[in-house]
């Protein structure tokens, strides 16, 4: 059984997306970069809020119906636990964050 991951994606406008993977880091990829999902995509809902790791996909699935079924404020509350200035945790998964005009060649 493969490995699940839950994450939850927001906005810079505060809009949430919460999603479910086998494949966390290429699905990393694809909400960074505007490809496969419409709505995170449409919404620019791109900055890595909350991640959890799960042993097995059907537990991670199970989490995510489950954390898809609360009110906002209570993903918000859950968020802050362990993100509570709720920065882009993108980096933390290896992904470099980049400022305006900055070029990754720079940083190296």
């Amino acid at each position: 059984m493969p490995e699940g991951h839950v994450y939850i994606l927001g906005s810079t406008t505060g809009t949430l997306y919460t999603g479910v993977t086998s494949k966390f880091d290429q699905r990393l990829f694809e909400h960074k970069n505007g490809i496969k999902s419409a709505f995170a995509s449409q919404h620019k809902c791109n900055r890595l809020l909350l991640h959890e790791p799960y042993v097995d996909i059907r537990s991670a699935i199970a989490r995510e119906k489950e954390i898809k079924g609360w009110t906002r404020s209570k993903k918000l509350a859950l968020i802050s636990q362990t993100n509570p200035e709720f920065k882009d945790l993108a980096a933390q998964h290896g992904w470099q964050i980049l400022h305006l005009n900055q070029n990754i060649a720079d940083q190296k």
